[in-house]
Parts: structure tokens; sequence; C-alpha cells
């Protein structure tokens, strides 16, 4: 994969020493922001001039219309692989760095095609989006942006319990660069800027049942040690803190271990994990460009903007997984799947489905599939555990498949996937999905 990586590199350093101006279309979520933000990066300080835009989804559409622009390169980052064969009839040289699940097409001379899957590396664990972008900028001597690969893999829910495979190899560069220390401590969200009972109850990521999503639940747990929720966890006592750390590994032994850090950001931005959640609460607020503006070095205004946004995002999850706990999800044979047409609930529909699992909201043996309506369409998010797709599980092939069946869109990963469909098609598509995950389960 390294191999397949130079060849991008020397391809991109081609149109640096020609001046050309360079395209560049990356994923609106926190993986896809990053993925921008490492290619932005490298070619500013290349001082190559460069267009980027982030979209929600890559369209055929959308494919056909950049074909006429007038570039010598695009680059498609965390998206891009169901298309190379309509990037192999481009005119122009493409770079596709992306993770999602590919199929066989092989590509032209025109196109080089860096995607974990095709050497056999795990693209939902081992690598994201934005370290596959990483790996067409690294060898133009670009280690000190590593650390936006690991931004992109805690987007990509790579990173929660430690890196593996090629992100370790990512992890290795950002520490030898300086840009990122590794240090023990509590993974808990939001230390230094929100009171401790929201830094409890926003902490989804190691789960911590009766707390994660439950503000009133997190306030009765620091009563009942008497501590006070109001005040920040940087502002506790030494003795205070361990009384905590105590009490939280006893509900989840993961919420202490490894922590990674930027020593030279400012205190907000330190935690890369915390980065991430900025970044994907700019994409999924439809703020992409405030998220690429502070990955690259925009500050004060900016980050206050994203703050709030970041406040407002979590108020709309600790909503959604009230609506779960009040409501639950529909059960079929072998999935199951949420359903709303609410503004806010659309928003955050994937969010809540995946932590509607980890915290045991919902039924963690069967894969769940969030469904929202737009307009005419609904939009899908499936998401799985690790252990359903070690039973067979690949939520990616099912989705694509079974909206192929209606005039529809989908891909992704085994674990996480999503999908577009006629509205029309709703039920007809759950059954069919229903039967392709019994299939998988089968061994058939």
């Amino acid at each position: 994969m390294l191999n397949k990586a130079s060849e991008a590199t020397d391809m991109l350093k081609e149109h640096i020493e020609k001046d050309s101006v360079i395209r560049v279309i990356s994923h609106n979520d926190a993986d896809g922001i990053s993925a921008a933000a490492v290619i932005a990066n490298a070619l500013a300080e290349e001082d190559v001039q460069f267009h980027t835009t982030i979209v929600p989804r890559l369209k055929e559409d959308m494919v056909n219309q950049l074909r006429s622009e007038k570039y010598d390169l695009f680059i498609f980052s965390d998206m891009g692989s169901p298309f190379i064969k309509e990037f192999n009839t481009y005119k122009h040289d493409v770079i596709v760095a992306d993770h999602h699940q590919v199929d066989d097409t092989p590509s032209e001379s025109n196109v080089i095609h860096i995607n974990p899957h095709l050497f056999g590396i795990d693209g939902s664990r081992d690598l994201c989006g934005a370290g596959s972008a990483y790996l067409t900028v690294r060898e133009l001597d670009k280690k000190h942006l590593a650390y936006f690969a690991l931004v992109g893999a805690f987007g990509d829910m790579q990173g929660q319990e430690g890196f593996t495979g090629m992100n370790k190899m990512i992890l290795d560069d950002a520490i030898e660069s300086g840009a990122v220390e590794v240090h023990e401590g509590l993974k808990i969200v939001s230390k230094a800027s929100e009171p401790i009972f929201k830094s409890l109850a926003y902490t989804f990521s190691p789960p911590l049942p009766t707390i994660s999503g439950d503000l009133d639940g997190a306030r009765e747990f620091l009563e009942k040690m008497n501590l006070s929720y109001g005040i920040k966890f940087t502002d506790l006592e030494d003795e205070e803190k361990d009384l905590l750390k105590d009490a939280l590994i006893s509900i989840n032994p993961d919420i202490f271990g490894d922590c990674y850090t930027l020593p030279k950001e400012i205190p907000l931005l330190q935690d890369l994990e915390e980065y991430s959640y900025i970044l994907d609460a700019c994409g999924k607020n439809k703020k992409q460009g405030l998220g690429l503006s502070i990955a690259l070095g925009e500050r004060e205004k900016a980050l206050d903007a994203a703050l709030r946004l970041q406040r407002q995002y979590r108020d709309q999850i600790v909503k959604g997984l009230e609506w779960i706990k009040k409501n639950g999800a529909e059960q079929l044979n072998t999935i199951q799947y949420l359903y709303s047409e609410d503004k806010v609930l659309k928003s955050v529909m994937g969010t809540i489905a995946s932590i509607g699992l980890s915290v045991e909201l919902l039924d963690n043996s069967k894969p769940v599939i969030g469904m929202s309506r737009l307009h005419k369409d609904i939009k899908i998010s499936g998401r799985t555990t690790r252990d359903m797709v070690a039973q067979g599980v690949n939520l990616g092939q099912a989705l694509r498949d079974s909206s192929n069946n209606f005039t529809g869109t989908g891909g992704g990963h085994d674990i996480a996937a999503g999908a577009m469909i006629p509205y029309e098609a709703k039920d007809s598509f759950l059954h069919l999905v229903d039967e392709m995950v019994e299939y998988q389960l089968n061994g058939d």
C-alpha cells in the first residue's frame, strides 16, 4: 500500500512542479474534513493553489459535472472508490484516497486508487479516509500533519481502543514529529470547557451505562459521591479526581487509558478525540467550511462558533437517546430499525443508532438501521457491532446491494454504512436488508 501511496505522491509532485491548480473533494464528517485538512495544509505549505469542496455524499451527477472542470488533478478523499469506472474516463489525473469498501474495477493510468481494502487491510479499523489522504502527502516531508489522520480515525471510531495496523504507523509518525504525545488519563470529553456532569453525559466512547446521554443520571451519580456537578473536571481537587476515576473505572474499565494530545495546540484542541468531535459537529450542522477553516489554523471566532455547534449537536444527541428510551426500535427478524421525520432526530440518526448500541438502549445482537425522511427520499444509516461483524454481518454490502434494487445508492463499511432510497421503497428495502443480513449470518 505504501508503494501505491508513493505513486500518488509522485503524481502530486508533478502537478506541484507544473504549478497546477488542484481540485480537492472530500466528505463532510470528521474523517472527511480531517482528510481535506491533511491535503489542504500540505498543498498550502508547498505554495500550491487549490479549490476544496466538502460534500455529504458523492453522486453520479457531481462526478459527471466535475469531468468538465478545467483542473489538471482531482483528489477525492474519504470518498470516490465506487466511481473508479467513471474516473477512468476523465481526461485529467485523479487520486482517490478512500477507505470504504471497493468493487473489482481496475484503475487506468490516470487514476491512482489508494484504499486499504485493495491490500487486505481493514478500512473500518486500521485506516480511515484521512489516513489514506495522509499517505498521499507523507513523502513530501509531511509527518507533522499525521495527527490529522488520527483525528479522522477518532471521527471514524477507529482510535477508541488504541490504534492498530496502518493507524499505528501513522501514530508513530505523529509522535516522531513531536506533534502528538501519549499519556494515561480519563477518557471523558470537554474536561476544561463543560461542567463535570455534562462531560460525563456527553462521553459516549467508551460508554458509561446510566450516565452517557443522560444529564440527570450524571448529576445523580456525582451527587451520590458528594462531588459538585457544576464545576469543570479540571477544577476538581486531586483527591476528588482520584475518587471519580475509581468510580468510573468500576462502571467501565476502558474509561481510563491512553489519551492522545497535541501539546502545541490551544487547550480546547489539545485532545485528538475532542478535536474530532468539534469537526464532526461542524459537518453535521452543514458548517463543514467552518471545520476546515479551524483545521487550517483559524481560531477565536471560528472556534467559538464551532463550540456553539458542538453544544447544540450534543444536546440533539441527548434528545435522540431520550427518544430511543421512550420508543425503542422496531424489530424485524435479524435487524431493528429507527424511523423519524423529526428535524432534530434526522440530523443525528446515525450517531444515536451507534450510541444506542454501545450503551445498550438497543439490542446489540441485531444491526440497527436508522432512517430519516428527506422529501421524496429516505437517508439510511446502518450500524452494528464488532461481534456481529465477526459473525458475518457486512452492512456496507447489504445496504449497497439492497439500495441498488430500488434505484438507490449505498455502501460503506462492514460495521457502519449508509444508503439513500426512494421513500416509497421503505418497507420493501427493510425486508430485503433483513433477508440479506440473515443470509450473511447463516454464511450463505
